[in-house]
């Protein structure tokens, strides 16, 4: 009885605390589609964050979503686009009217801004473009000046620049003005004349500073940077290195241009994340549920030919061993075993390989550690379950397929030693095609799973059916 009430105890403690988890999305669409003025409507969406909101519109009808871009400030509004994907928030700028867009622009994060503008159909683009301030305008227009792959693509120019020959209570003062447009006041940039990148100053060393200190004390001038052009895989390690919340970004003449803040970090690891993901795939491209099927196509095809012509390899060797196969054709029945061993010993070394090939000051000698390493690996785990085959694979012909125990264990051996070869070859691959790959400057996750397995079946196919006619046909004469 005991045990039944504290059952239901839980039951209800657990039902009053689900019901007591706010349904924000239900609260916010019952106000935009409530009867209240605009002001109390303003008032009540305030108390929501921008996250919130941006997880509503999609609920939204547009007619709906045009009431909430009239009610809402611009603020508000940029708030809320900072957690969309581009090409959602691009769809939305189009159902604004041009001043709105144009504000709205003004308002996001350069970077933010740049990519939304990509989405939006050009005639479009080029209104908001010309409709913006012209300090808004060379901020981004400079940022879209750089390709996809170089980080200053993802910099803003949000931040707090002052010039190293300032006293402490100049400095605080340009701070105060700044931060009007500027909210990435952590930490402040010190340029010298030119504009040339100085050093980093943190804002509460400013604050807790004397003002007849001087400035040029307290400026880091050893603060990790990085160079507008470099592209972003070279940079995301340098960047993660460091637990800063903005990292400058200079030109090639050592001018500040702007900062690469935490969040682009966290969106820049996502994307290329993202991007490693799909290669491992066999994907040109990250897909989305909205892509239209004739673009799922274009970005699975070209990967899935190179497997074709892999696959039709395969069975072409397969071909060439046809004779061992009509006089041993239970040698069959074990295929998989080899060719399933050989692909998933392949994927996992590929893995860790694509893992360590994440740090660029990676020695020759540490690459040959690498590739010894997962060959020794492969080897050790090759003779343990190549053990473990020629056991249960000999009990298996002998009981149930009632052969003698030396034709048994004849192939049961064979499929053993070519288990050990084919696990042991297949660690070497799967290290020595992603160092290969970065060698020529090929991202290495391009060798990415279907092409590694592919390759590991040739292996696996080759040296079982090789060892099948070297040791059971021309040694043992089991044929």
């Amino acid at each position: 009885m005991a045990e039944e009430t504290r059952e239901l105890q839980v039951t209800a403690e657990t039902e009053a605390a689900v019901a007591s988890i706010p349904d924000y999305e239900t609260e916010i669409i019952k106000i935009i589609r409530g009867n209240t003025s605009p002001k109390v409507m303003l008032t009540l969406l305030e108390d929501y964050h921008g996250k919130d909101i941006a997880e509503v519109m999609d609920s939204l009808s547009v007619t709906e979503r045009k009431k909430l871009y009239r009610v809402c400030t611009v603020d508000l509004i940029a708030e809320a686009f900072e957690y969309l994907d581009e090409t959602t928030a691009g769809l939305y700028i189009n159902e604004m009217d041009l001043a709105k867009a144009a504000a709205v622009i003004s308002e996001l994060e350069t970077d933010t801004a740049v990519d939304i503008l990509h989405e939006i159909e050009r005639e479009k683009r080029s209104l908001i473009i010309d409709a913006l301030k012209p300090d808004i305008r060379s901020e981004i227009r400079l940022i879209a000046s750089f390709d996809e792959d170089e980080i200053g693509s993802r910099m803003t120019t949000n931040c707090i620049i002052i010039r190293e020959n300032l006293s402490v209570k100049a400095a605080m003062s340009e701070l105060v003005r700044q931060a009007e447009t500027n909210d990435n006041i952590s930490t402040l940039f010190v340029v010298d004349e030119h504009h040339c990148f100085y050093g980093a100053l943190d804002l509460k060393d400013l604050i807790t500073a004397r003002s007849g200190d001087n400035l040029e004390s307290l400026v880091v001038t050893s603060f990790p940077y990085v160079y507008a052009h470099e592209s972003i895989d070279d940079c995301i390690e340098k960047l993660k290195d460091y637990s800063e919340d903005s990292i400058p970004v200079l030109d090639n003449s050592n001018q500040l241009l702007g900062v690469i803040t935490a969040k682009n970090l966290l969106e820049v690891v996502d994307d290329e994340m993202g991007e490693d993901y799909a290669r491992f795939a066999g994907l040109t491209a990250e897909e989305d549920l909205q892509e239209p099927l004739k673009e799922s196509m274009k970005k699975r095809l070209p990967w899935l030919l190179i497997l074709l012509g892999l696959g039709l390899a395969v069975s072409a060797v397969v071909g060439v061993f046809e004779k061992v196969i009509a006089q041993l054709t239970l040698i069959m029945a074990f295929q998989s075993l080899i060719l399933d061993m050989a692909g998933n010993v392949g994927t996992q070394s590929l893995a860790v390989t694509i893992r360590v090939l994440i740090d660029e000051n990676l020695t020759l000698q540490q690459k040959l550690h690498l590739v010894a390493k997962e060959m020794r690996v492969g080897l050790c785990n090759g003779l343990l379950l190549g053990s473990l085959s020629f056991l249960m694979v000999g009990l298996y012909i002998f009981i149930f397929k009632q052969r003698n125990l030396q034709f048994a264990f004849s192939v049961s051996g064979c499929i053993g030693i070519s288990l050990v070869l084919a696990m042991l070859i297949s660690s070497a691959v799967g290290t020595l095609i992603p160092l290969f790959f970065k060698k020529i400057k090929i991202d290495p996750a391009v060798a990415s799973g279907p092409l590694i397995t592919t390759i590991n079946d040739l292996v696996a196919v080759v040296t079982y059916y090789g060892m099948s006619w070297i040791l059971l046909l021309n040694v043992l004469h089991l044929g």
